[in-house]
Order: structure tokens, then C-alpha cells, then sequence
């Protein structure tokens, strides 16, 4: 091998040996940035809902749980927060958990929604999937939802479907269930909550 040929394989070899040194403190340094996001993503207080947590009132100071009884017939809909029954931690770190009680007449509710329900009381997601507003009005006449920002409107009594509005998906549901006289989650989301990027 020629002395230009030898110079070329150690230039080779420093740059693969550069180039290994790079990716490895990439790595590195991404597997410390994922060590700082990972945390923060399981915080407990951000944590979706999760089977059997129960559901407190957002106006409220106290950690009591709600029951059917609390969530007024006919509306308007009640904003909760989903909270661990373990450690009664309230899950309000993130406003994706913001969920919409509503209880109705049982007999009104479709298909999965009558699954869905526990005593007449219906769980949506508080965010509308069109712009990620809040949907924060009680249309008392129709019992509908609707979302101020762009008028979207959800028919509680079938799945949260859209009624009308530039919404492309309903809200996500969440099924609920009793547990000591208590509306506790039954089974997380039923699809992604917020904005689905296109």
C-alpha cells in the first residue's frame, strides 16, 4: 500500500471514528433530554383518565368525588377533573383531562352512548377537536354542546357526533361507571383528545 493510500485509509478511519464519536454523544445527550420529557410526561397530575378514578368538580376546593346525583338532569354539563383514588391526586396538570358531565334522560341516549353512560350520565372530552378550544355552552333548548370559538355543536345523546359546525370528529368519550355511589372511569377515552394534526 502506497503512503497516499495509507493517509487516505486514516483519514477514512478518523472520520468514520469522528462521525461513531458524534452519533454516540447524540445519543447521549438525547437519551438525557428523553430522561427529562419522560418524567414530565408521567407526571400524575397530567396522566390521562384511567380505569376507575374518579370524577371531582373543577369549581370545587375539595377532593370530593361526584355522584350522578350532582350532575344536574337536563344540563347544563358539569366540568370535572379525572383524580387517582389511591392518593387522591387530581390528574388538572394537563387541560386535555377537562372532561364534560351531562346527565340525561336514559332513554334518549344511542347506541354506545346508553354502554357509555352510568345513570344517564354522559363523559366527554372538554376539548374541541377542531381548534382545541374549550367546549364550554349548553344549548338548553336542543341539550347540545357547543364549542364558542367556531360554533361547532355535539349531540350528547349519540356519542357526542357533530352535529354541525367545521369540526370534523365528535368528542372523545369516556365511559363511566359507579363505585360506591360514586361516577368513577370505566375505560379511558374512547380516541384522541384535542387536535388531530392533519
Amino acid at each position: 500500500m502506497s503512503t497516499r493510500q495509507e493517509t487516505a485509509c486514516r483519514c477514512l478511519d478518523l472520520e468514520w471514528a469522528t462521525r461513531r464519536g458524534l452519533l454516540t454523544v447524540a445519543s447521549v445527550v438525547g437519551m438525557g433530554l428523553v430522561a427529562d420529557i419522560i418524567p414530565a410526561l408521567a407526571e400524575p397530575t397530567s396522566e390521562r383518565p384511567k380505569e376507575d378514578d374518579f370524577l371531582v368538580s373543577i369549581e370545587s376546593d375539595t377532593t370530593d368525588a361526584l355522584a350522578p346525583k350532582d350532575i344536574p338532569v337536563g344540563g347544563p354539563p358539569v366540568l370535572a377533573w379525572p383524580m387517582d383514588p389511591a392518593g387522591n391526586t387530581v390528574r388538572k396538570g394537563s387541560r386535555l383531562n377537562k372532561i364534560l358531565l351531562v346527565r340525561l334522560d336514559p332513554s334518549t341516549l344511542v347506541g354506545v352512548t346508553k354502554e357509555r353512560a352510568a345513570e344517564g350520565v354522559v363523559a366527554y372530552s372538554a376539548i374541541c377537536p377542531h381548534a382545541g378550544c374549550e367546549v364550554n355552552v349548553w344549548v338548553t333548548e336542543q341539550q347540545i354542546l357547543e364549542c364558542s370559538c367556531h360554533f361547532s355543536h355535539y349531540n350528547p345523546r349519540e356519542a357526542a357526533a357533530v352535529i354541525d359546525g367545521p369540526t370534523s370528529r365528535a368528542l372523545a368519550a369516556l365511559a363511566l361507571k359507579i363505585v360506591d355511589g360514586k361516577l368513577a372511569v370505566a375505560k379511558p377515552f374512547t380516541g384522541r383528545v384535542g387536535i388531530v394534526p392533519s
